[in-house]
């Protein structure tokens, strides 16, 4: 939604604005979320290695599809204006990182006991 707020206010500015700051938002969410369903798709103590391997896995991967995503929006979109692509991909970057922190700062949830009733 961030980024569909970003482009929004871009829209106002120039049509290329939007879509530089749209692709560079692409490029920190289509990475991210690929990362998300491989990193989660194991889980369970059995599976400790397996999750161990996917984080790995998906770290390099996720990498690599950030690389190839710079590369295609600088080579294939004209005109690029990059301030708008970094800038873009740093705000999601950033709400990606919040968020995270967020959900981290949550407090465990507490089992609720039931009691028998005699």
């Amino acid at each position: 939604m961030m980024l569909a707020a970003v482009c929004l206010s871009l829209a106002f500015v120039k049509r290329e604005w939007v879509l530089s700051a749209l692709c560079g938002g692409l490029v920190a969410i289509v990475p991210q979320a690929w990362f998300a369903v491989k990193a989660f798709a194991h889980s369970g103590a059995r599976s400790a290695r397996e999750v161990a391997n996917a984080g790995y896995a998906g770290e390099v991967v996720k990498f690599l599809l950030s690389a190839t995503g710079f590369a295609a929006v600088f080579i294939l979109l004209r005109p690029v204006f990059p301030i708008a692509v970094f800038s873009a991909f740093i705000a999601m970057q950033a709400i990606q990182i919040t968020g995270s922190w967020m959900l981290l700062r949550q407090p465990p949830a507490t089992r609720v006991q039931t009691q028998e009733l005699d």
